[in-house]
């Protein structure tokens, strides 16, 4: 067995998703081959981890070289187009910002659930509430720890649930309001991205305040988004806003991952019947309209509103809503590898 042949097994691995296989695309990023120790070695560009899709293309490999004898030892690894002195998170591999164009539509229980989700699956992660004006994050994860100061002036953020935690909850009293202009919001948001101790992340999620204003300016111009997820509601006033949003980051050359369509149908505790509240198929016609994924449809549940009240993100529960929650997570896994993937295979060429 040598690193050729190795490459020629590789050649029929396919990435649905891109429409090649992993060679022609330039996924396979090294091939060591140990006669000595039967092993083979393979670096993949491979960039969101615990995704369902990287690992069934991670599956594939491994069942490519299954006969030939030898053991597979697979790592991943893309290059950031970023370089180090410009890169204020170096250690995060994915930033997924969670946008509404409007309020009240749930996008802090989506960015909650969603992290909450990815730590469960086993990835590394991080929850940044950007949401200056309306900080809930830490109340919807039961957060009573305060971000500890350093003595060289950065933040060890608290954890919980496996998430490393930050939020403008933590430096203000529960009552007090956050009256401040933009280019005070753009100085702490900075700041806090800047100086928090993240550490190594697969995945820092953003919750960023609704609407299209200067949190959100900031974010754009600060941060290496690997993209962005926009939520609304089926209801045609909140599709509207959601496409402000959308044209905020197609202006940016911001990629979007999708579409989630929250509070979709209620289902009666007592009839068993659906109920669709605030309309049917919004999010899902948004989506397709725009030729953008849809990541999955939420149910309106009451144990969404007790799981945020209560700090207890309803993704770790067990039943038809914590599932509608998982798919979601997965799916918004998958396309930011998607992203990932055609920027490592667009270098690669």
């Amino acid at each position: 067995m040598n690193v050729e042949a190795v490459r020629e097994r590789l050649s029929a691995v396919s990435d649905p998703d891109l429409g090649d296989d992993i060679v022609s695309l330039g996924l396979v990023n090294a091939i060591d081959v140990d006669d000595d120790a039967g092993v083979v070695r393979i670096s993949l560009a491979l960039g969101a981890p615990f995704s369902p899709a990287e690992s069934a293309i991670a599956d594939s490999v491994r069942d490519a070289l299954s006969d030939t004898g030898y053991d597979v030892d697979l790592s991943a690894r893309i290059a950031s187009p970023i370089s180090p002195d410009e890169d204020v998170l170096p250690g995060v591999q994915n930033v997924i910002a969670v946008a509404s164009g409007k309020g009240g539509v749930g996008k802090s229980t989506v960015a909650v659930n969603l992290a909450a989700g990815l730590s469960k699956l086993g990835a590394r992660v991080g929850l940044f509430d950007a949401d200056v004006y309306g900080p809930n994050v830490p109340r919807m994860v039961d957060a009573e720890q305060a971000p500890q100061a350093t003595g060289d002036d950065t933040i060890v953020p608290p954890e919980q649930y496996g998430m490393k935690l930050m939020s403008m909850a933590f430096l203000v009293g529960d009552d007090d309001p956050v009256i401040w202009r933009g280019p005070m919001v753009h100085k702490l948001l900075t700041q806090l991205v800047e100086d928090v101790q993240w550490g190594e992340l697969d995945y820092l999620v953003l919750d960023l305040p609704p609407g299209t204003g200067d949190t959100q300016l900031t974010v754009l111009q600060t941060l290496p988004l690997t993209g962005a997820v926009i939520v609304t509601t089926p209801q045609d006033v909140a599709v509207d806003d959601a496409r402000k949003g959308l044209e905020m980051f197609g202006k940016h050359d911001t990629d979007v991952l999708g579409i989630v369509e929250n509070m979709s149908t209620f289902r009666c505790p007592d009839c068993g019947s659906n109920h669709d509240i605030f309309g049917a198929g919004g999010g899902k016609a948004f989506a397709a309209e725009n030729d953008l994924p849809f990541l999955g449809a939420l149910p309106l549940d009451p144990d969404v509103r007790t799981g945020g009240d209560g700090g207890e993100p309803v993704v770790l529960e067990a039943g038809e809503t914590a599932d509608a929650f998982r798919v979601m997570t997965e799916n918004v896994a998958d396309m930011a590898g998607v992203v990932r993937r055609r920027e490592a295979s667009r270098q690669s060429q």
